[in-house]
């Protein structure tokens, strides 16, 4: 994992599989403004003029269209690889859950992640797990030579239901290395669903 940190950061030590609530295009890619996306990552913070900047850094990123990926690639650094993608939701009859699911198509074979949840969305406390991962505003990516782009991200806060008997459905090892079997073969710390927004990525500017 250190070979993945940017510079000038500090590493929050927990990591995690997300789907960014209602994914928007970032600035360069005007014509794909609202697609899936599936991303694993982790956090870390940055100090600028004595506050801390809490941001993520993703280890990669799964997209529906090769357009989207070549973009992130090449203004961002990031990486990104673009896969076939559906999502579905569904009611159940049982304890009234909505079931939702992610997939993506890798060499013919269907993955995923799927959760249920049920009742209304609220907003998590401030001291929350749940508060901690979705309000990062920052993201930062480690480039190919080393140096360090921070971008900011923009929207607001976001409510959410608890999720329960969550799961992924992957080869880990093929998909992210087998650096990250052992986390991603475990139970998930914490699952849950926002409500989400649009997101607004602002272009990035290079630190070192």
């Amino acid at each position: 994992m250190r070979a993945r940190f940017p510079l000038r950061s500090h590493v929050r030590q927990r990591c995690g599989v997300s789907v960014p609530p209602n994914a928007r295009a970032r600035d360069p890619d005007p014509f794909h403004t609202s697609f899936e996306e599936v991303n694993l990552r982790f956090y870390v913070r940055r100090q600028v003029d004595g506050s801390w900047r809490r941001g993520v850094v993703f280890i990669k990123e799964l997209v529906p269209r090769a357009a989207i990926a070549w973009v992130a690639r090449r203004v961002y650094g990031e990486n990104y690889v673009g896969l076939p993608m559906r999502h579905a939701v569904e009611r159940t009859a049982e304890r009234g859950w909505t079931k939702l699911s992610y997939e993506w198509c890798t060499l013919g074979t269907w993955e995923g992640l799927t959760v249920n949840f049920s009742g209304s969305p609220s907003m998590p406390s401030e001291e929350s797990e749940e508060a901690f991962i979705t309000e990062h505003y920052w993201g930062y990516s480690r480039q190919l030579d080393q140096g360090t782009v921070e971008y900011q991200v923009e929207h607001p806060r976001w409510r959410i239901w608890r999720g329960e008997g969550a799961a992924l459905s992957r080869d880990v090892s093929a998909l992210y290395g087998p650096e990250f079997v052992d986390a991603l073969s475990r139970p998930p710390r914490t699952a849950f669903v926002a409500d989400g927004s649009p997101i607004v990525v602002r272009k990035g500017r290079r630190l070192t």
